[in-house]
């Protein structure tokens, strides 16, 4: 399809392929400073919409959306969490955000984010095409890339960049456009996955919950007063059709059970699904004329909720080098990106590992294995560097935190 006819060229300084969260918040950005750019994708926009993603957003990011114009919804619809719980060993040990490092997370959901976003461009003028199809990415090693792709009434159509940005998720078709002789490919398969629930049900509790037992691993999340997401460890073969809402209720009651009596509000599930998850960054995360940037370069577990915070990381820090390149620095400028996100990246892929690696427990654990995890649990919740560890880590290093 690459050298078919096409109905129409367009130019624009930046074409973005990739309209979630970190490819649209990229061209607000951009669109903000003047820049113009085209964002792509082939998902619809119901399609994405109505996928239930990530739902805690570090204070920065929170913030973020306000201040650039996004939106302020996070404010009148989002909930502040100050902290959050850690269940193990048949107790409640509270992780004070707020007093330890003086910020909160947010609870809001990926779905909001990208619909803030969507509408924001809406709002602003910006082009974003959805349900396109046959994309290609040409010229990359050149100062003249073109994207093509057919429209969703079979037109096909050319864009000609200076730059292009890949930011087409995990299944990113543009990071393989960087030769396979010239990547390197990190990555950890994990022995588990999440059985992912949602659940019409109140509210168990005002935080998110992480709970740790001989069980197995739990994780107690909200969406709204009626609506509850919520996961526990499970085989990565598991078959969703093999857990009947008894059982599943069955199930997270023992994990998250303790001394205190605490018990989870139950409810019809509506909602089930097995969520495989890795470590994964690819690098380099620039290749001529084209960037990458979230899920495209990096993928996390999602036990410390990183991977939409460090999209919309990578974004801020693109936003500025693209500015930077078009302005006049030219390709000296675009050097910039790799080494500020990969700082941010593998802190928060080490995270993500070492709180997935504490909290779950593998196929086939030692009880030295069982026991040692349960000390180091003790270590991080009975000690105020364990504490405060554990809060600037999952804040995400918060600005008012920094050195």
């Amino acid at each position: 399809m690459a050298d078919a006819p096409v109905d129409t060229v367009t130019s624009v300084p930046v074409a973005v392929v990739g309209a979630g969260p970190a490819g649209l918040m990229l061209a607000h950005r951009l669109g903000r400073a003047g820049v113009e750019t085209i964002v792509l994708d082939t998902r619809t926009r119901h399609e994405i919409e109505t996928t239930q993603r990530a739902g805690i957003l570090e204070a920065d990011v929170a913030r973020d959306l306000v201040e650039t114009g996004v939106s302020d919804r996070i404010l009148r619809e989002g909930h502040e969490h100050e902290g959050t719980e850690i269940r193990f060993g048949g107790r409640a040990h509270r992780i004070h955000f707020k007093a330890l490092v003086g910020e909160s997370v947010w609870l809001y959901p990926q779905t909001d984010v990208f619909v803030d976003l969507a509408d924001a461009r809406d709002r602003d003028g910006g082009t974003v095409h959805f349900g396109i199809r046959d994309t290609d990415v040409l010229d990359v090693t050149t100062d003249a890339p073109r994207v093509r792709y057919t429209a969703a009434d079979g037109s096909r159509h050319e864009i000609h960049a200076r730059y292009v940005v890949g930011a087409d998720g995990s299944r990113s078709m543009c990071r393989n456009l960087i030769p396979e002789e010239r990547r390197v490919r990190y990555g950890k398969e994990y022995p588990f996955a999440w059985f992912g629930i949602m659940a019409e049900a109140p509210r168990s509790a005002p935080e998110l919950v992480y709970a740790h037992s001989d069980h197995g691993f739990a994780l107690i999340s909200q969406r709204t007063e009626t609506v509850q997401r919520m996961y526990f460890q499970c085989d990565p073969d598991e078959s969703v059709d093999a857990w009947p809402d008894d059982r599943i209720w069955e199930t997270l009651q023992a994990r998250v059970a303790g001394e205190d009596g605490f018990r989870l509000a139950e409810g019809p599930v509506r909602e089930k699904a097995v969520l495989r998850f890795r470590s994964f960054v690819q690098e380099p995360m620039r290749w001529g004329s084209m960037v990458l940037a979230g899920d495209a370069a990096h993928t996390v577990p999602p036990t410390g909720a990183r991977g939409l915070n460090l999209a919309l990381h990578d974004v801020k820090v693109l936003a500025g080098v693209l500015l930077r390149a078009l302005g006049g620095e030219g390709e000296a400028a675009l050097d910039a990106y790799q080494p500020q996100a990969l700082q941010r990246i593998w802190r928060a892929q080490n995270f993500s590992h070492w709180l997935t690696e504490l909290l779950h427990t593998p196929p086939g654990a030692s009880p030295f294995d069982r026991r040692r995890r349960l000390g180091e649990l003790d270590n991080v919740v009975g000690t105020r560097a364990g504490r405060t560890y554990l809060a600037e880590q999952y804040t995400g290093w918060p600005v008012s935190a920094r050195r």
